[in-house]
């Protein structure tokens, strides 16, 4: 069945929510915090692990980078893309909106945990890659694994962020089904190089979410998506 892939994985981040907010009634808020801090340094280290696959080679015997040109120049155009088109904000409103309709107006981590975990879900290339097989072929392996770590994710964002963590569900369903859906259309242009690039550009937005989590809203991650889309585009440059 296409589509299954990211139906599995709504279902493993919804139940990822639950039971972090189930946890969270139990827990003090000192325990809240001490968890959002671990969970941000286990995001940290995710997007390290990422970032040191794709850049770190071994050249005639020698450790060596790549992608470092790329990466500046997808950071530098996409940054101030994003900052002009305001991702942030967008999403931030549409986190109010949520927030209103589900009468949660006494959470006021509401919008900051659907963000960060929109953005901590929906950044890299399993998503991309999944919902291309899930499409192509309805084989839904990859976004099945995802679901299993998208459910612990969100189910320890939850835990200190609350139940905003829970509608990541639908940027991930919105951002993977528009993919399965054009899925033929995408497959030629995820080549071998224009995948390494995503997935470093993205693993470094993981970082920054990372950051985030620790140190307080540093970054504005979303106003730096732009990037990954333009390290895909500079596969095809010569």
């Amino acid at each position: 069945m296409i589509g299954l892939g990211t139906l599995i994985n709504v279902a493993g981040i919804a139940a990822g929510g639950l039971g972090g907010l189930l946890f969270g009634k139990k827990m003090e808020e000192r325990y809240q915090r001490t968890l959002m801090s671990g969970a941000g340094i286990c995001v940290l280290f995710l997007g390290i692990e990422g970032v040191m696959e794709e850049m770190l080679v071994i050249r005639q015997g020698a450790l060596a980078g790549r992608g470092t040109i790329m990466l500046i120049l997808s950071f530098f155009i996409g940054s101030l893309l994003g900052e002009w088109m305001n991702i942030e904000s967008a999403m931030e409103r549409f986190g109010e909106w949520l927030k209103r309709i589900t009468n949660s107006g006494g959470d006021a981590k509401f919008v900051d945990g659907f963000v960060t975990a929109s953005l901590t879900v929906c950044i890299g290339a399993m998503a991309v890659v999944g919902a291309i097989k899930d499409g192509i072929s309805g084989d839904y392996s990859i976004l099945a694994a995802k679901a299993l770590l998208d459910l612990i994710i969100i189910l320890v964002m939850t835990v200190s962020l609350g139940k905003g963590c829970i509608f990541s569900a639908i940027p991930v369903a919105l951002f993977q089904g528009t993919i399965t859906l054009l899925a033929r259309l995408i497959e030629p242009f995820m080549t071998a190089q224009a995948l390494s690039n995503l997935s470093l550009t993205g693993s470094v937005l993981i970082f920054c979410v990372g950051m985030n989590l620790i140190w307080g809203k540093m970054i504005k991650v979303a106003n730096l998506l732009p990037a990954i889309f333009l390290a895909v585009a500079f596969a095809f440059i010569p």
